[in-house]
């Protein structure tokens, strides 16, 4: 029974930033439990990670869109929804601009928006539409620990993750009565491409590991478990939550 609780046998999962890190890491454990998989990205980018959810066994199809742009991609992305059932949908495509707040230019800042709120709100809307029809669906939008702090050098980063927070929260409000469960994950310092100046940063690295009580940078396998709970039955009465997977970072 407590198995059943976490399977997602015979549910469709939409992933967007598929290709590498964290939403890689998702798309397969969500495999590993059972999902098909809508992988989305841009363009010819989606390849080895569609091979990989294959050879565990998972139905997987690429869609390639451009979410920088999120009014531009409304169109595919309403289509994407039509053409299939969308059961979960994690929102995890994101940027990153590395800057101080008085040198950022209106452009760098609402290039961040865009991918990292603004097409949040999107894919929500197209998904929760389909969702709230049905009467059950699952939305994960992928926060951070500049979801509670305001980071440094990263102002848009930081205003629009406070943003998703604040997006779930008000989505759950409003759509957890009719069966759809809104959530976010909020990733502590984990080991991909976004984080890589902070790596390799020969001061800033050890000052971050060692606040963090788990003594090592995360891992995006780190996230699935947490993934796999939200996208599952076993999450059926928890809506608007913001489930922090930090090492310990928050609680230092």
């Amino acid at each position: 029974m407590s198995a059943e609780l976490f399977s997602l046998r015979g549910r469709t999962a939409l992933v967007t930033g598929a290709r590498t890190g964290i939403g890689r890491a998702i798309a397969l454990g969500l495999a590993g439990a059972g999902a098909g998989l809508v992988l989305l990205g841009r363009e010819g980018t989606l390849d080895e990670v569609t091979e990989q959810v294959r050879r565990r066994g998972a139905e997987a199809e690429a869609v390639g869109v451009d979410l920088a742009d999120p009014a531009a991609a409304e169109q595919r992305l309403r289509a994407a929804f039509a053409e299939r059932q969308v059961d979960v949908l994690v929102n995890n495509a994101g940027i990153i601009h590395r800057e101080p707040a008085a040198e950022v230019s209106y452009a760098d800042w609402r290039r961040v928006l865009d991918v990292d709120l603004d097409a949040v709100f999107l894919l929500s809307r197209l998904a929760g539409e389909r969702m709230l029809a049905r009467g059950h669906g699952k939305i994960i939008n992928i926060a951070s620990l500049l979801s509670f702090q305001g980071g440094v050098r990263v102002p848009a980063y930081a205003a629009a993750k406070h943003a998703v927070t604040g997006l779930t929260k008000a989505l759950a409000n409003e759509w957890a009565s009719s069966g759809v469960q809104v959530n976010a994950i909020a990733p502590g310092y984990i080991r991909t491409d976004q984080t890589a100046v902070l790596q390799a940063d020969e001061q800033r690295e050890p000052e971050l590991r060692g606040r963090i009580p788990a003594g090592r940078w995360g891992e995006p396998d780190d996230l699935t478990g947490a993934a796999v709970f939200l996208a599952s039955d076993a999450s059926n009465y928890v809506n608007g939550h913001v489930l922090v997977v930090d090492g310990g970072w928050m609680a230092r």
